[in-house]
């Protein structure tokens, strides 16, 4: 990997995705797209700020770039207005990765969810599903696409649901079948990067345990 772009660099899994590609000295230059900037102190981070409704500003933000990282994503809590939601968990991504063609990215490695189906009757399963199928067909080399269930981690904002999940889930992991175990955010973005570096070709899904 030489130049990456990291897209939701500021939630819990992208912030982590920032962390392990730091990490790597084979990276020259990691860029993040945002809406706004915030400070960092590596040199190699470039940071874009990006209008992800304008096409051409979103390839002009991720040309030359190797392999891209979408983490991007919000709750309806913050969105409740279900088009909004769908611009962002939808719209984004998938412009992304169509753009990521047009620039030729080697790699687009995508956070989705476990149960993403885009036969779901779950608006949140079925969005998520479509996403998936949208970049399963596009011609990127190598596209990851990463599927955990409840994600553990230290938040910036408080989510009082997720938390108490988060307490009680691991108590009854025994119980709960593999796939839906609660993971943490930074072994989902480690999984990522190494992922990326392995550059396999194809589409492929991770669940828990591949994610391990």
């Amino acid at each position: 990997m030489e130049k990456v772009a990291v897209i939701g660099s500021s939630g819990l899994i992208g912030k982590h995705i920032v962390e392990e590609l730091l990490e790597d000295n084979s990276i020259c230059e990691i860029r993040l797209l945002v809406r706004r900037t915030s400070p960092f102190n590596d040199s190699r981070i470039r940071q874009v700020v990006v209008d992800f409704n304008n096409q051409q500003k979103l390839q002009d933000a991720l040309e030359g770039c190797d392999h891209i990282f979408c983490a991007i994503g919000t709750t309806r809590k913050k969105t409740p207005n279900l088009k909004e939601y769908r611009k962002i968990d939808f719209d984004i991504p998938v412009t992304a990765a169509q753009v990521a063609v047009k620039t030729g990215a080697k790699g687009f490695h995508l956070v989705s969810a476990i149960g993403a189906n885009s036969k779901s009757m779950n608006f949140y399963s079925k969005m998520k599903g479509e996403v998936e199928d949208a970049l399963s067909n596009l011609p990127i080399p190598q596209i990851g696409i990463y599927q955990p269930s409840l994600l553990l981690g230290k938040r910036t904002e408080k989510r009082i649901a997720e938390s108490i999940s988060a307490l009680i889930m691991p108590l009854f992991s025994f119980l709960i079948p593999s796939d839906y175990k609660p993971i943490q955010a930074k072994t989902v973005a480690w999984a990522m990067v190494r992922d990326a570096r392995r550059e396999t070709s194809g589409v492929s899904i991770y669940r828990f345990s591949a994610m391990h």
